[in-house]
């Protein structure tokens, strides 16, 4: 439970250093960052799968290029329905959810348990 907790709070510091890479991106404080990495987690469990294969033949078409376009697309949808935090656009919604997940995975990987190490 306190793993689950950590990535929360690592995945919303990695959507507040966004506002300072993007200046199209705008989060008010943590606790809308809370918010919003709480619901970004739960559109890419719920919503992007089935997006996902609904997309599939486009997807493959493009190479795999068409998943930047659905996180880019999902990104929007999460700035539309959370207060306090704003995206001023397609291309800065999917420049800002792929500087997201890189931030976001290296702040999880140097957290992340190592193996052999005791707990």
């Amino acid at each position: 439970m306190v793993r689950l907790f950590l990535r929360w709070g690592l995945n919303a510091l990695a959507l507040m250093a966004l506002p300072y890479l993007f200046s199209a991106i705008r989060i008010e404080d943590f606790w809308t960052a809370l918010i919003v990495a709480l619901v970004l987690g739960l559109i890419n469990a719920l919503v992007r799968p089935i997006l996902f294969l609904l997309t599939l033949p486009i997807t493959v078409f493009t190479l795999g290029l068409f998943i930047f376009v659905l996180n880019g697309l999902l990104f929007l949808l999460v700035a539309n329905m959370v207060p306090g935090f704003s995206v001023g656009g397609f291309w800065p919604a999917v420049g800002g959810a792929l500087v997201y997940s890189i931030i976001s995975w290296v702040l999880n990987s140097l957290f992340a348990d190592q193996p052999g190490k005791s707990k």
